[in-house]
């Protein structure tokens, strides 16, 4: 459990990928998606996120998205992170 003692696991998925349209969350090619991790905390896959996020600047339609896995595997819980 390195570095996460006494705090509560909230997981957190990051990925990305090229869009078909700015603006659209439809993914230019499934097989092309970017998995970057999962995280125990949405502070650490805040920081990967923006990380890869920021490495792909130079192309519009490239996104990353942080989504908050917790809640879907414990959709009663009122947890906020």
């Amino acid at each position: 459990m390195s570095g996460t003692e006494g705090k509560q696991q909230l997981l957190h998925l990051v990925f990305g990928g090229e869009l078909t349209k700015l603006g659209g969350t439809e993914f230019r090619d499934l097989d092309a998606l970017d998995i970057v991790g999962i995280y125990p905390d949405y502070q650490s896959a805040s920081t990967a996120w923006k990380a890869k996020a920021q490495a792909s600047v130079d192309n519009a339609h490239m996104r990353y998205f942080v989504v908050h896995l917790h809640r879907l595997l414990d959709p009663q819980s009122k947890a906020d992170a």
